[in-house]
């Protein structure tokens, strides 16, 4: 009878190991699937969400620093024509986007509407002096001027440019060239973001995500409209993606994530680059390609973006984008940093620049599971064209259309400590509790099973050895 009782109790034991393993086998995909809807739940932006707690109010800081390109050698490029020579300056420093989106409104087709305020604060205690430090940089109503009007009307632009006792390049301080400065030849206010403070962007409208997860925050409109009116190309028109706050949950790095930028007037893709560890959470770093600004001829995609065949030499430039159609056809140019991934011709013509990937390059860092950008790094350059006009003194003697940088920017935020742990107790660490329970299970059953059953057939061998 105790030889009985001990094989029964083995066999109870292994049936309870067996019971346990299958428990912790069929936690996984259970688990899985309440981890993917609460995911998906928390994902909705609807009031009482934590996808709508950062989409309408984000805790996360927003800055925009400014590097400017002052101009070394200003009388040598207007009178000798040679070619101008930039030092970099920077940063100043500007909190933005603080303030909460306005006019949300939630609509019967699951999107919601909104507009983005805008506004800037200048951080002294993060740029390397005041918003009265002094650039020498071209002047913009010159070069605008230049641009917009005929051969014809040059001569009569020379006679203003001399009345004003204007020149190709100016003296302004940082605040000036950045939200205005009243300009005496075009008698208006001009700067290179006027005007911004007291603005908005927008009116957007985004998809919730309420009935289908795949499309939260991706934009169904821009300022009422479907598609762009800039490029007059159905291709280059389109809105793709987010704005890139966040994408849909569950983000396979497989896929290229696209996003719509109002600041360059077209949407983008970015694609995965590496996997990194940000304060202790899991992200995906995503990347612009090189062939987001590359040329017509190695991306024929952009063709639709190439606007002037004689600035960009017949469209084979590369690292440049034409932005005259979105900027009431001033010849503005958007660029990465100090030209990028742009052709060496832009930065030969130019003396001082120093094209650098880990300082200069756009990218986005995305935690997999909930789809939110917890670190990104914006960075855009804003370049002026000007060229050679024999009846404008000051651009005489200039021998080639040049592509002058002015400024560049690196609009940044990352989550602080306290958001990092938040997001790390209140969903990663309730996801790997859980993992950790379906794994000690599953080992626990399958050591419980293996001992029992082991140590039952000794039992029962034992018993026919005595008994024999």
């Amino acid at each position: 009878m105790g030889c009985f009782s001990i094989k029964c109790g083995l066999l109870a034991g292994s049936v309870f190991g067996a019971v346990i393993a299958i428990l912790g086998g069929i936690l996984i995909p259970v688990g899985d699937m309440i981890i993917e809807r609460t995911v998906k739940k928390e994902a909705v932006i609807e009031p009482g969400t934590t996808a709508y707690d950062n989409w309408a109010a984000s805790e996360i800081a927003i800055y925009r620093q400014f590097w400017f390109f002052d101009v070394k050698n200003p009388q040598q490029v207007v009178q000798e024509g040679a070619f101008p020579e930039v030092q970099e300056k920077g940063p100043y420093t500007y909190k933005t986007r603080y303030l909460p989106k306005a006019n949300v409104t939630f609509n019967p087709n699951n999107t919601a509407s909104f507009v983005l305020p805008l506004g800037a604060i200048f951080e002294p205690s993060m740029s390397v002096g005041p918003e009265e430090d002094t650039v020498t940089s071209l002047n913009l109503a010159v070069a605008g001027a230049y641009s917009l009007l005929p051969p014809a009307s040059h001569i009569l632009l020379d006679m203003v440019i001399n009345s004003t006792n204007s020149s190709l390049f100016q003296h302004r301080t940082v605040k000036e060239l950045l939200w205005g400065y009243y300009d005496p030849i075009l008698k208006d206010t001009i700067g290179l973001f006027s005007p911004y403070n007291g603005t908005t962007d927008g009116p957007y409208n985004v998809f919730t995500g309420k009935d289908d997860i795949s499309k939260v925050s991706v934009i169904d409109r821009w300022r009422g409209e479907t598609k762009l009116s800039f490029w007059n190309d159905t291709y280059c028109d389109m809105i793709n993606g987010t704005d890139g706050s966040s994408f849909a949950p569950f983000v396979d790095k497989d896929v290229p994530l696209y996003f719509f930028s109002s600041d360059i007037c077209r949407s983008v893709s970015a694609s995965y680059e590496a996997t990194m560890n940000l304060k202790g959470i899991e992200v995906y770093r995503y990347s612009l390609l090189p062939s987001t600004l590359a040329s017509p001829v190695d991306n024929p995609d952009n063709k639709c973006f190439c606007r002037n065949y004689e600035t960009t030499k017949n469209c084979t430039l590369a690292g440049a984008l034409d932005m005259s159609s979105c900027s009431d056809g001033r010849p503005i140019f958007i660029s990465l940093p100090h030209f990028l991934q742009g052709s060496e011709y832009l930065r030969e013509v130019v003396l001082g620049l120093h094209p650098d990937e880990e300082h200069h390059k756009t990218f986005l860092d995305v935690e997999p599971i909930t789809g939110f950008t917890l670190n990104f790094a914006k960075r855009i350059q804003v370049n002026m064209m000007y060229g050679p006009a024999k009846d404008i003194t000051v651009l005489n003697k200039v021998k080639d259309h040049t592509l002058l940088p002015l400024a560049w920017m690196n609009e940044t935020a990352t989550l602080d400590d306290k958001t990092a742990d938040m997001f790390k107790r209140e969903l990663l660490s309730r996801i790997d509790m859980l993992e950790i329970v379906q794994q000690v299970l599953l080992i626990a059953g399958v050591i419980i099973f293996c001992v029992c059953l082991i140590a039952f057939f000794c039992v029962r061998r034992k018993s026919k050895a005595n008994l024999g």
